[in-house]
């Protein structure tokens, strides 16, 4: 079919990857949504799974095309999406419509929502009425919030309202101000107060726990203490599932980056090249050229 006024039919780049019919972890659910379940069931297989954080319909779609099984609209949108030096600013109302977008971008993955500072903390029933702004108005399928034994009112009511809930132990970014900075977490004797908090996460009813920037050892001996999924950032390479932000995953993030990072791409010289390769065709009359012109 033609379109109208000149412009040209647009095909599909057949160069695109196909979409991964197995998801990680191994999780096969080509035409339904990930679950909390499947999660869990992959921990009593031993299977390793990934999950990644996204804050648009794009760069959803495409992980969720490249099998990731959970993406996380982590409120480290903050730093990466507004340009906070912490996560402590963004808002439950800035949040919602990314997760909305990440929703609407994915099919397979499931989705969590991070809760923001402020929108829990306060009570039980502070943290249903934010959760529950997630589910209806943005069809989140989980939500994450951090803190250990003091949230476990918190994620009891919201695992009775229905709402299955992520846990965030170890080195939580909302707290940066009492911790003193973004320091490793669960060294000594602090070690047992965390595997007490990740104890209380489950029996809560957390479906599964992050455990961010602790000793590799502490790690080990949590993820082998509960029956939920345990996902690590800077945490060691024993934990059921790994998570990193996106930009920083990719390399389009600046210097200095965290000890735990790996970047497997360099997309921000990648970019920045092709913008200045871009723009010294539009300075040189080059761009656009004859065959990008409408007829």
């Amino acid at each position: 079919m033609g379109l109208e006024n000149g412009v040209k039919e647009m095909t599909i780049n057949p160069a695109l990857p196909e979409k991964t019919e197995q998801l990680y972890g191994g999780i096969s659910a080509t035409n339904r949504r990930i679950t909390t379940r499947d999660l869990v069931a992959a921990k009593a297989r031993g299977d390793r799974w990934p999950m990644i954080t996204t804050y648009d319909a794009l760069t959803a779609q495409l992980f969720d095309d490249a099998g990731i099984p959970v993406l996380l609209v982590g409120d480290s949108a903050a730093m990466v999406v507004q340009g906070h030096d912490t996560t402590l600013p963004i808002t439950l109302d800035e949040m919602i419509p990314m997760v909305a977008a990440v929703v609407r971008g994915s099919s397979r993955a499931l989705v969590v929502a991070d809760m923001p500072f402020g929108s829990y903390q306060l009570s039980p029933e502070q943290a249903l009425g934010s959760a529950a702004r997630f589910v209806k108005e943005a069809g989140a399928h989980a939500v994450k919030l951090e803190g250990g034994a003091r949230v476990r009112p918190q994620v009891s009511a919201l695992v009775e309202a229905g709402i299955p809930v992520m846990g965030h132990i170890g080195l939580t970014p909302q707290s940066v101000n009492v911790l003193g900075g973004y320091r490793v977490q669960g060294r000594g004797s602090d070690a047992d107060h965390i595997i007490t908090d990740a104890k209380a996460l489950e029996a809560a009813g957390a479906f599964a726990i992050v455990l961010e920037v602790m000793p590799a050892e502490l790690a080990t001996q949590i993820t082998a203490a509960v029956n939920v999924p345990t996902i690590g950032i800077g945490a060691g390479n024993h934990t059921d599932a790994q998570v990193l932000v996106w930009q920083d995953l990719l390399g389009l993030t600046p210097p200095p980056h965290p000890r735990f990072l790996k970047p497997y791409a360099d997309l921000r010289s990648i970019m920045t090249s092709a913008v200045r390769e871009w723009a010294d065709d539009v300075v040189a009359g080059q761009y656009p050229a004859d065959d990008q012109d409408y007829v």
